[in-house]
């Protein structure tokens, strides 16, 4: 039996799949999790309504993952929270001892509405905008403006998106399914 931070209803989790840390990881409403994807709760997983994470996904890093609602996950997205420091400082290997070791935890948000590409991966410390898609295979460095899509490695902006068609439907959807937004504010990093 799986035991999270808070699951809503409506949650489809597709065996078999990798989920580190449960306690810390929070799913809201009419969300799916699929197969070979591995997500490590770290500092704490938030995962909002209508958020699809498609298989072999990997979010790790031992930090903190906020996906808005609506958010859209594809197949092989890497989401990395934090990572070994590789200056030198210490040994970049979690098989030493922490007193040996130099690491950082970080965070990723994915704002609503925001898609990520299949194998796209996005780097610690990132803050991808409210309606934003980045491409397939793009590396996401820096944060991402609103309603904008972005592509290559590094990820460089090529247009704007509109949102007056997508944010209506949102209200459409939470009115007639009864469901309150999201609100991770709460969410320290």
């Amino acid at each position: 039996m799986r035991e999270f931070k808070e699951i809503g209803e409506n949650v489809e989790i597709f065996e078999p799949i990798s989920l580190i840390n449960e306690s810390q990881i929070t799913i809201k409403n009419n969300s799916r999790l699929s197969e070979f994807s591995l997500i490590m709760g770290g500092l704490g997983i938030y995962i909002g309504n209508y958020v699809h994470v498609a298989n072999h996904v990997s979010i790790a890093g031992g930090g903190i993952c906020i996906l808005e609602d609506f958010v859209g996950v594809c197949a092989g997205v890497r989401i990395i929270t934090g990572s070994d420091d590789i200056t030198g400082k210490g040994i970049p290997s979690p098989l030493v001892s922490e007193e040996y070791r130099s690491f950082y935890r970080s965070h990723v948000v994915c704002k609503k509405h925001s898609f990520i590409g299949t194998n796209a991966v996005i780097h610690p410390g990132v803050t991808i905008g409210e309606g934003t898609v980045v491409a397939s295979g793009s590396l996401v460095t820096k944060d991402l403006e609103p309603w904008s899509i972005y592509m290559g490695s590094p990820a460089r902006k090529i247009r704007s998106r509109d949102s007056e068609v997508i944010l209506s439907m949102e209200k459409e959807i939470y009115k007639k399914n009864n469901i309150k937004p999201s609100d991770f504010t709460y969410v320290k990093f």
